[in-house]
């Protein structure tokens, strides 16, 4: 029996142990995750482009899925024996990955997923563990944290957890964080230090999440890619492929935010525009938080004329900026609430794979 009749076989049944359906084309990493669950379970298909309830939308052939292929290969050791390739079912072209079951474990960057029902999972995934009695908002924002992770992008996904990491150092760490109270901002040389470190770490992760969230829009949507917008020849050949390609153009598309303009951000990017989920005073509020990084991560916290243009009140040139973590974690959390209704839009507006 043929691939493509092995296909019409069981095209049409329920999500399995066996059997994941994803109605577009996926990030290389996603992509090696599902192969290795196949792999280190029973074996199984992929089958891109049919929707979650069984749907045949086809897939858009604007972009290589071989390729795409080859890199999630590339990242699995050992290699799987797979077999994929393009079929056509009631006249639509989907992309189609056969998994064989492996006597081997099959790791990506050292973990092993399986399937546990129709879902694909870390086999021993870590389990956060913090200190009992300690600060209890760490605890009430890991678990609003972790209710986000269900159904989400694989770029929320990677969000959420850099923000578990970051509650687990301030757990790990209150002791110099602080001393006193959550409610203060510490005194101590390298608490102080390390609260910058950390406030500009989360909204670092903030901007990441929103060009790998554009870098999935346009593997699933190609058409959303084409623009009047130029690249340099050069821009071109520094990419391995086409893949890395788009990588690198959405990683380019987040430059308005990395200079503080959120508005000119969502102006010049319309996959993100027309998700209507960031309103003007969100917009407001989200550049004083961009602002407070840019002093933490290029001033020390030392305040200057900018910085007043957004903050007129309770600040004066060259006096020091503090946050209690406390402070920090209420920006986290409003972050985090951002992040959540954006993705769970752009998943509805351009249908993304969901995981989790």
């Amino acid at each position: 029996m043929n691939l493509t009749e092995e296909i019409k076989a069981v095209i049409g049944q329920p999500e399995s142990k066996n059997l994941e359906y994803k109605a577009v084309l996926l990030p290389s990493r996603n992509m090696a995750q599902i192969i290795s669950s196949f792999a280190n379970t029973d074996g199984g298909y992929l089958i891109l482009g049919v929707t979650n309830d069984s749907e045949i939308s086809g897939l858009s052939e604007d972009f290589r899925a071989n390729s795409i292929t080859h890199k999630a290969l590339d990242l699995l050791s050992p290699k799987p024996n797979v077999v994929y390739d393009y079929v056509n079912i009631s006249d639509k072209k989907l992309y189609v990955i056969k998994v064989e079951k492996s006597n081997n474990k099959i790791l990506l960057e050292g973990k092993t997923y399986i399937r546990k029902g129709e879902k694909t999972k870390l086999e021993n995934p870590v389990e956060l563990t913090f200190i009992k009695n300690g600060y209890k908002a760490i605890l009430k924002i890991n678990e609003t944290l972790s209710g986000y992770k269900e159904n989400s992008t694989n770029s929320k996904i990677n969000f959420i957890e850099h923000y578990q990491s970051i509650l687990k150092i301030v757990d790990d760490l209150g002791s110099i964080l602080y001393p006193k109270s959550p409610d203060r901002p510490t005194e101590n040389a390298e608490g102080k230090i390390l609260t910058r470190i950390l406030f500009s770490s989360v909204v670092d992760n903030f901007e990441t999440y929103l060009s790998d969230l554009l870098y999935e829009i346009f593997l699933a949507n190609p058409q959303t890619l084409k623009s009047q917008q130029t690249v340099t020849i050069e821009d071109v050949l520094n990419c391995s492929d086409i893949q890395d390609f788009v990588k690198f153009w959405a990683k380019q598309k987040i430059t308005k935010l990395q200079k503080g303009s959120v508005r000119g951000f969502i102006k010049e990017n319309k996959q993100i525009k027309d998700l209507n989920v960031i309103d003007n005073d969100e917009q407001s509020e989200i550049e004083q938080i961009l602002q407070i990084r840019h002093l933490y991560s290029h001033r020390n916290g030392i305040v200057d004329e900018k910085f007043l243009q957004y903050f007129s009140m309770g600040y004066t040139v060259n006096s020091e900026h503090q946050m209690s973590i406390q402070e920090v974690f209420n920006k986290l959390n409003y972050l985090a609430g951002v992040v959540n209704r954006v993705d769970i839009s752009a998943i509805s507006k351009y249908n993304l794979a969901k995981v989790g």
